[in-house]
C-alpha cells in the first residue's frame, strides 16, 4: 500500500524539525482512540477541532481588558488568542519546532475564559466554593463541555499546553513553553496599544529603562523580543531569553499592572460586572432547571455537582449574552433594552 499524505508529512517532520520538537507520530495520543486521518497529522486535527468549536467562536464577544470600549479596534479575547498564535508560530517555525502543535495550544489556551475578562474570573472564583481558574476551565471545555458533553478528544500534548499556559506552571513540551511565553508577550504589547488608544497612558509615559531595551512601538518591541527568544533558544532543550530582555518584559508587566490593569478608567466598571455574574450564578443555583438540557444531563447522568455545572454555564457566556440575560431576568419586559 502506498504511503498516505499524513505519513509523508510525519516522515518530513523527522527530516526537518529539531530533535527537541514534538513529532506528530510520537504523540502520547488521545483518551479515546481514533482512526488516523489520511491527510492531516494528529496535531493538525486538534487545531481544526478547536478552530471549529463553539467556545472558540464565543471568544469574539468576550472582554480582553477594556469593558465595552468605544471603538472597533480594541482587542477582544479572540483577537488576543489570534495574536498569541501568530507570535507562537513565528517562534516555533524559527526554532524548527512543531507549528501545528504550537498553534493548537495557542488557539485553545483561553477557551475557558469568563465574560468580562479577569473580573469575571475573580467573581466566579469568589462565589464558587470549588474555585475557578480559567486555564483549568479551558481544559474542562475541551475535555468535557464541547461536543455535547463528549469533549474534543484532543491529544495529551495539546491539553498539557492548555493546562500549563500560565507563568506558575510548566508545560511538558517546548511548543507549550512557547505558547506560555507568547501569551505574555502578546497581552503586554497589545494592552499597551489599547491603553494608548484609550488615552490611559501615552508612549512617553512608559519608563525609559524598558523602552530603551524593548523599543518605542509595539512593532519594535515584538521584533526585539521574538528575535531574542529565537537567538537564545537555538539548539537548546528549552525556550529562553536573555536576562536583559526578560527583566525589561517583567518590568513592563509590573508597570502595566500599576498603571493600566488597576486604572479606574479601564477598570472602574468591574465591580458592576462582578455583581452581574454573581447574580446570574445565584439565580441559576436557585433555578437550576432553567439550564440548557446538556448541563442538566451532566448532573443527572455524570454526577457533576450543581455548583460546577452552573459555573460552567455562566463562564461560557459572552459579555453581551450575560448582560442580556441579566436584563431579561431583572427588568420588567417593557423596560428591557435587549
Amino acid at each position: 500500500m502506498s504511503q498516505c499524505l499524513r505519513e509523508r508529512i510525519e516522515q518530513q517532520e523527522h527530516e526537518y524539525l529539531s530533535p527537541y520538537a514534538s513529532f506528530s507520530d510520537e504523540s502520547l495520543g488521545r483518551d479515546r482512540e481514533e482512526v488516523p486521518c489520511d491527510i492531516r497529522t494528529i496535531y493538525q486535527r486538534d487545531r481544526d477541532r478547536i478552530l471549529h468549536s463553539k467556545s472558540f467562536r464565543r471568544l469574539k464577544h468576550k472582554t480582553q481588558v477594556f469593558l465595552a470600549p468605544e471603538g472597533d479596534h480594541y482587542r477582544t479575547r479572540l483577537t488576543h488568542t489570534l495574536e498569541v498564535a501568530q507570535i507562537a508560530r513565528t517562534i516555533a517555525k524559527s526554532l524548527r519546532l512543531n507549528e501545528e502543535l504550537t498553534e493548537a495550544i495557542a488557539l485553545g489556551h483561553d477557551l475557558g475564559h469568563t465574560p468580562f475578562g479577569h473580573a469575571g474570573e475573580r467573581a466566579l472564583n469568589r462565589i464558587c466554593s470549588e474555585g475557578f481558574d480559567h486555564a483549568q476551565q479551558s481544559l474542562r471545555v475541551v475535555e468535557r463541555l464541547e461536543n455535547h458533553g463528549k469533549g474534543l478528544n484532543l491529544t495529551k500534548e495539546v491539553r498539557d499546553g492548555i493546562r500549563n499556559h500560565q507563568t506558575r506552571r510548566t508545560p511538558s513540551t517546548l511548543e507549550g513553553k512557547i505558547v506560555r511565553l507568547s501569551d505574555k508577550i502578546a497581552y503586554i504589547n497589545h494592552d499597551i496599544d489599547d491603553a494608548i488608544r484609550g488615552h490611559i497612558i501615552t508612549e512617553d509615559d512608559i519608563p525609559k529603562e524598558y523602552t530603551k531595551v524593548l523599543g518605542n512601538t509595539v512593532k519594535e518591541r515584538l521584533d526585539r523580543i521574538i528575535h531574542d527568544i529565537v537567538s537564545q533558544s537555538q539548539g537548546q532543550a528549552d525556550i529562553i531569553m536573555s536576562s536583559e530582555i526578560e527583566e525589561a518584559i517583567y518590568g513592563m508587566r509590573e508597570y502595566m499592572f500599576k498603571n493600566v490593569y488597576t486604572n479606574p478608567k479601564a477598570k472602574g466598571e468591574e465591580s458592576k460586572v462582578e455583581d452581574l455574574l454573581e447574580f446570574l450564578f445565584e439565580y441559576y443555583m436557585k433555578n437550576v432547571e432553567l439550564l440548557p438540557k446538556e448541563y442538566l444531563v451532566m448532573m443527572e447522568e455524570d454526577n457533576e455537582t450543581q455548583e460546577r455545572v452552573v459555573c460552567d454555564y455562566v463562564a461560557g457566556m459572552t459579555d453581551r449574552f450575560a448582560v442580556g440575560m441579566f436584563s431579561k431576568l431583572i427588568l420588567p419586559r417593557s423596560w428591557s433594552i435587549y
